[in-house]
C-alpha cells in the first residue's frame, strides 16, 4: 500500500513538473510569435519603401535580414512546438499511469 502511495506521488510530483514544463515552453512560444510579428511589420515596411522609392542597396539588404531573421525565428518556433507536443505526450503518458495506479 505504501509503494503504490509512493508510486503515485512520483507520477504525481512528474506531472507537476511537466505542466510547469509546458507553460514555461508556452511563454517561450509567445515571444518567438511577437518577435515574428515585429519581424513581419519590418518586412512590410521595407517592401512599401521599396514600392514607394524604388530599391536600393541598403532597403534590399535591409529587407534581405528581415527575412532571414523571419526564417530563423520561424524555425525556433517549429522546434518550440515540437517540445511542446512532447511534454504533452509526456503529460499524457503520466495521467494514464495515475488512472492505473487508482484502478489498482
Amino acid at each position: 500500500m505504501k509503494n503504490e502511495a509512493a508510486e503515485r506521488e512520483t507520477l504525481l510530483v512528474r506531472r507537476l513538473a511537466l505542466v510547469a514544463t509546458v507553460s514555461s515552453l508556452t511563454a517561450e512560444m509567445q515571444r518567438f510569435n511577437q518577435t515574428l510579428a515585429g519581424i513581419e511589420m519590418d518586412v512590410l515596411r521595407l517592401e512599401l519603401e521599396i514600392g514607394r522609392n524604388g530599391s536600393s542597396e541598403q532597403l534590399v539588404r535591409d529587407l534581405h535580414e528581415a527575412e532571414q531573421a523571419a526564417e530563423a525565428t520561424m524555425s525556433q518556433r517549429a522546434a518550440c512546438e515540437q517540445r511542446i507536443e512532447a511534454a504533452e505526450g509526456d503529460i499524457e503518458e503520466v495521467d494514464l499511469a495515475l488512472a492505473a495506479a487508482k484502478g489498482n
